[in-house]
């Protein structure tokens, strides 16, 4: 705090000086960066003061009778269970810090053959999430199950922090139950593997040569209007050298589904170069793990016990209908406060295994 306040009183002095605006570029330049910094402590100095509110307030409840002293007590639990939650949301935005957490996100559910129903409850679970936080979700590309549910799914979610908080969920999850597809009632394991990335709008960040993409067109699947089925208006685009690819058929003209599947795409690209400029970690599409037993992330019980827990971070519940109609804000916040762990944490069992 004392250095950024530092900082913030040495751009002040600059935007005082009278040639200021000399260089309007320059001058633009320092005021975001003031704009920026005082977005960072000025809620922490709010804090901090009204915390010493409450100790004030404190003192001279104390000096009051014993009747006055129980409803200046209510009112203060009150006050400071707000204060809490407002404490929790400025410590969770301190850990957001890295420079693509604000941007919408890009997250693919994968099923595969076996597991096309769990993929399509982890699809409703994330769309009730991102209702819940008040995020936009848009899904770009989805390939349906044979049987019932989805094979895969792309879907563009659209709000503040959304990749920062998206991307707790990057991983394998599993599904314990009785399945509903098995006339002998057994229970059966299924596996999903989640990926997020952050969306990269910013073309200069990464150029792509027209070179080394391969574009075709296919029908859409699904509802569209009178031209799905009829017209070729889906998009898919290969990139030749990494064999990357990015589809999008969710709008109704052909280049719109161009444009939406060349920023996933370049989006995709982005986070393959980040993963490989970090080469003490595993490979971008390889850090998930497997989708196989022992590699999960998160287990999701539904017989003979009621269970979701988190093999990250231990945070468990056993109210497994409120997780599945979207409220993982307790899982991702502890992964966050845990660090953003990508293994799991030693000590924690699946209790299935």
């Amino acid at each position: 705090m004392p250095r950024v306040q530092k900082r913030l009183g040495e751009l002040d002095a600059e935007m005082a000086k009278d040639t200021f605006w000399n260089n309007r570029e320059q001058a633009q330049k320092l005021i975001d960066e003031a704009g920026s910094v005082r977005k960072k402590i000025e809620p922490l100095l709010a804090a901090e003061k009204q915390l010493e509110d409450f100790r004030v307030m404190v003192e001279l409840a104390e000096a009051e009778p014993e009747a006055e002293q129980l409803k200046h007590q209510q009112e203060l639990d009150r006050d400071f269970a707000k204060f809490s939650k407002e404490l929790d949301a400025l410590e969770l935005g301190v850990l957001l810090g890295s420079p693509h957490d604000k941007n919408n996100c890009i997250l693919s559910i994968n099923g595969g053959t076996e597991s096309c129903d769990w993929a399509n409850m982890l699809l409703r679970m994330y769309q009730r999430w991102s209702e819940r936080r008040g995020w936009e979700i848009e899904v770009t590309d989805a390939l349906a199950g044979e049987v019932a549910g989805i094979k895969s799914v792309t879907m563009l979610i659209k709000g503040e922090n959304a990749y920062g908080f998206c991307k707790a969920e990057r991983g394998v999850h599993r599904l314990v139950r009785i399945s509903p597809f098995d006339a002998n009632k057994r229970r059966h394991t299924s596996f999903a593997s989640v990926d997020v990335i952050a969306e990269i709008e910013e073309e200069g960040e990464l150029v792509i040569p027209p070179s080394e993409l391969q574009i075709d067109t296919y029908r859409a699947g699904g509802k569209g209007g009178q031209n799905v089925n009829k017209v070729e208006t889906a998009v898919r685009v290969t990139h030749l050298p990494t064999g990357v690819v990015a589809a999008s058929q969710a709008q109704r003209s052909q280049m719109q589904n161009k444009a939406a599947a060349m920023r996933l795409l370049l989006s995709k690209l982005y986070a393959l170069r980040e993963d490989q400029k970090r080469a003490e970690l595993e490979r971008f599409y390889g850090e998930k793990g497997s989708v196989s037993w022992g590699n999960q992330i998160r287990s999701y019980v539904f017989q003979p016990y009621r269970m979701v827990k988190d093999l990250r971070t231990g945070v468990q519940t056993s109210n497994v209908q409120a997780v599945m109609d979207g409220d993982l804000d307790e899982f991702v916040n502890g992964w966050l406060r845990a660090g953003c762990p990508t293994k799991r944490m030693q000590g924690v069992k699946d209790l299935e295994e």
